[in-house]
């Protein structure tokens, strides 16, 4: 079992989603004495941002690459093979201004890759990495859940599934800025739906 916790929270400590999901991991490795876990930190260990320069050294052939331009790809092919070795995918998610965070963008970014996570057919595109459990720990200031503001899920929910990744759960605490017992009582839910979800 190789289980691989990405943190997306913008924060290194204190982080809720990033808490979640820790406690996520803790559960499935108790059930599985020998896992090994990798955790990535894009607070701490930022990916840097799709830009003109990542597109050129992704769009040009790897023989014809100069120095820079295999660095930059090779850094995107270190988080696909991390996201390809792994069993089980747990990702903290908070929610920034209704959406997904910078950090965790830049990971989608880099680990969709034509031919290499996702290819396109004459029926529409297929995801490659299928056969993973993906669980995510959503933590939000307000209250989105089964509501119009919440986009964060809509995103997260196609581009998971856009490279195969479709066995998913998902772990909210909402409420986190609206009080001391808002936060309690988001808190106590979030434990019991990991509780019910990981038996």
């Amino acid at each position: 079992m190789n289980i691989l916790q990405i943190n997306s929270s913008a924060r290194s400590s204190g982080s809720e989603s990033t808490r979640l999901a820790d406690a996520l991991v803790a559960k499935i490795s108790a059930g599985y004495p020998q896992a090994t876990v990798q955790r990535r930190d894009l607070a701490s260990d930022p990916h840097p941002v799709l830009d003109e320069a990542a597109l050129g050294a992704l769009f040009t052939p790897a023989d014809q690459r100069s120095a820079e331009q295999a660095a930059r790809v090779a850094l995107d092919d270190a988080l696909i093979a991390q996201v390809q070795a792994a069993d089980v995918i747990v990702i903290g998610a908070p929610t920034y201004n209704f959406g997904i965070t910078t950090q965790l963008k830049s990971w989608f970014d880099a680990i969709a890759r034509a031919g290499v996570t996702f290819k396109y057919t004459a029926t529409g595109p297929v995801g490659l990495l299928s056969g993973k459990k993906v669980y995510v720990a959503l933590s939000r200031g307000g209250l989105h859940r089964d509501g119009p503001t919440d986009t964060q899920l809509a995103h997260i929910k196609m581009f998971l599934n856009f490279v195969g990744l479709s066995d998913v759960q998902y772990v909210f605490a909402e409420g986190m800025g609206m009080g001391p017992e808002a936060v309690a009582k988001a808190q106590a839910q979030a434990e019991a739906e990991i509780n019910a979800i990981l038996v």
